[in-house]
């Protein structure tokens, strides 16, 4: 049994069908999950359903901040690992409202290591021994890259530029202090910008696709000059079932896409797909629906990882590129409408005619 935190979110349920879809493939005997969520605007039940539905996971709806439900979910399910995906994620919300990001990235994870390290602490020494912590993080926790800076490395010092990115760094350290002060087993990875299904519709990509389809403004920040290392979710879940089996404790390992690209370049790219997969009647394109807004207060220019460690010491490398990688997503979109009507409440409409009213 194994505890993932945020199972229910974008990379968090990712992980969930690739956990069983890995098991089947290598013929062992599944191993059930237990799905720790707060069920937030980006906490879905039905990205897992079908594992919901066939046992093979359970949902807790609680907040890691609650420590006596954490700490029943620790005594009732006895995981030989916890996971620790949940997170406030959208660098636009954390601008609008940093409150609640201090609360679930930084209270949440103390009060999660703090219910770990107790939980840890009464085991035998076997299964002390075999008990693995994995935090899962950001890259942009170490700042913005100039265009020549060479990429991120595990040693590259820290520099957050947002209420988002400092609570995440808030958590990793805290995550390393409790490694090396108390002994517990973690692993941590900091990842770069993820897509793929299942990803909540405020997120470039997602909101690219949708827009574009129901004909309207596709909005690029500033220039549409800032760069990401893009890389496709089920990649990034491959990445942390590798490091919880082969990574070293206390140690961490950076998981990058190795495909840097403009904004503006991943905007056109989808707009040049849809053109051939979902081509307008009219016969127009869809790249005239881009608009460039006002930029975002501090944002980053350029982030870039640097895989070495990883593809060293635990033999992962990305499978996709971004052109399979964007082709899977903007065909589960098209495929899923279902899903995507599903997760776009009031909430969510309220919450993007907020972020982008006046940019234009």
């Amino acid at each position: 049994m194994i505890l993932i935190t945020g199972g229910a979110g974008f990379i968090g349920g990712n992980f969930v069908h690739h956990w069983f879809e890995r098991q089947q493939k290598s013929g062992l005997p599944p191993e059930q999950v237990v799905v720790f969520d707060k069920l937030t605007y980006a906490g879905n039940p039905q990205t897992i359903s079908e594992h919901l539905q066939s046992g093979r996971a359970t949902l807790v709806h609680a907040d890691i901040a609650d420590r006596e439900a954490v700490r029943a979910a620790l005594a009732r399910y006895k995981p030989r690992a916890i996971l620790h995906f949940a997170a406030e994620s959208h660098v636009d919300r954390s601008i609008h409202g940093p409150g609640e990001f201090i609360h679930t990235n930084m209270v949440g994870t103390f009060s999660l290591l703090e219910e770990a390290r107790a939980y840890w602490g009464a085991m035998n020494e076997a299964d002390k021994a075999a008990f693995r912590f994995l935090h899962v993080s950001t890259d942009e926790v170490y700042g913005s890259l100039e265009a020549d800076d060479a990429a991120f490395s595990e040693t590259t010092p820290y520099a957050p530029n947002s209420p988002y990115s400092a609570s995440k760094a808030g958590s990793d350290h805290l995550v390393r202090a409790y490694h090396h002060t108390y002994g517990l087993p973690t692993l941590t990875t900091n990842c770069s910008n993820n897509y793929g299904p299942y990803h909540f519709p405020e997120k470039l990509i997602p909101l690219m696709i949708l827009n574009a389809l129901e004909g309207k403004p596709l909005p690029v920040y500033g220039d549409g000059l800032n760069i990401r290392d893009w890389l496709y979710v089920r990649d990034h879940c491959e990445a942390i079932c590798q490091v919880l089996e082969k990574g070293r404790t206390g140690e961490t390992y950076n998981v990058g896409g190795i495909n840097e690209i403009k904004n503006i370049d991943v905007v056109t790219t989808i707009c040049r797909k849809l053109d051939e997969l979902r081509p307008k009647a009219d016969g127009s394109k869809y790249e005239a629906q881009i608009t460039y807004v006002a930029d975002r207060p501090g944002h980053d220019r350029r982030y870039a990882i640097d895989p070495r460690k990883i593809q060293r010491e635990i033999g992962w490398s990305p499978a996709e590129t971004f052109e399979s990688g964007i082709n899977k997503t903007i065909q589960w979109f098209l495929d899923n409408t279902e899903w995507v009507n599903a997760v776009r409440s009031g909430a969510y409409r309220e919450w993007l005619d907020r972020n982008y009213a006046g940019r234009a």
